[in-house]
């Protein structure tokens, strides 16, 4: 699979005087299947980095997939600004979690009409299907899918995507320390375990430092320090440490991302993910 990050906050960060090495846009992963066929493109969630991926798509593009984590703002706001919901024809998929008494339809709308949007999603002219996701397996072309809830707050889901040559792991917003400041020892009851397991690249919520965490357990994001811990036991290859702490600037993830990499080498590749870096998985 060839990997491409539009977007690694948490929240809109502002550039400071330089260009920020890490970026500014939220929550957007590109994945393409083998060597990186144009014609279908999964999306991995709809952040505004999504809106600078719909301009990189081109002609020979058929179809893509949008696989949504979890509907809070700063996982969705990019969508209504995606060049692909726009193009005519083009085949659009939107998966994500509904509620017991919303579809995932039902749940865009509220977003995807006025006041807050002019746009309705019946209005697009993309070729849209939209579909519920649970605890649940699914095949998009060239692309194996297994999802499941895990711990965030409201409903949110991972995903695990596998090709014929590889395995990619997706939990953008996850506490796999479930409040805990020292990771538990057996984590295969936790969240997330079975998503991740074996994982050649495991893309995880590193938000907060350790003193932030002190002051925000139950927010339902992990620690570099977690990530780490999480990516060990499940026996992931490599770790994108992802969805940076907007307040956090680049010296300070650098800082977090060094003292993880002398904590954690050899026996786990880390890596902090940045907009627009591309990695074969």
């Amino acid at each position: 699979m060839i990997v491409q990050f539009w977007g690694t906050r948490g929240s809109i960060a502002t550039p400071g005087p330089a260009t920020m090495r890490y970026g500014g846009d939220t929550s957007c992963v590109e994945v393409r299947a083998g060597d990186g066929d144009p014609e279908h493109i999964v999306v991995l969630d709809a952040g505004t980095g999504i809106r600078r991926f719909g301009g990189s798509i081109d002609a020979a593009t058929r179809r893509v997939d949008i696989m949504l984590s979890h509907l809070h703002m700063d996982h969705i706001q990019g969508l209504g600004f995606c060049g692909a919901l726009f193009r005519p024809g083009l085949e659009v998929h939107l998966w994500g979690p509904s509620t017991v008494r919303q579809s995932l339809r039902q749940r865009l709308q509220r977003y995807l009409s006025p006041p807050l949007f002019p746009v309705r999603l019946h209005e697009l002219p993309c070729d849209l299907h939209l579909h519920d996701v649970a605890n649940a397996s699914f095949d998009v072309p060239g692309i194996h899918v297994d999802c499941e809830f895990v711990c965030h707050p409201g409903l949110t889901v991972g995903y695990r995507l596998t090709d014929r040559a590889s395995t990619l792991t997706y939990l953008s917003d996850h506490d796999p320390a479930l409040g805990h400041q020292v990771f538990p020892p057996d984590p295969t009851w936790t969240s997330g375990f079975r998503l991740a397991r074996d994982a050649d690249l495991l893309i995880h919520d590193a938000q907060f430092t350790r003193d932030q965490y002190l002051t925000r357990a139950g927010w339902g994001h992990a620690t570099l320090d977690h990530a780490c811990e999480f990516a060990l036991h499940v026996g992931a290859r490599r770790l994108a440490a992802f969805h940076h702490d907007p307040l956090n600037d680049d010296d300070t993830i650098d800082e977090l991302l060094v003292a993880a990499i002398d904590r954690y080498a050899p026996d786990l590749d880390v890596f902090g993910a940045r907009d627009d870096l591309v990695v074969s998985v």
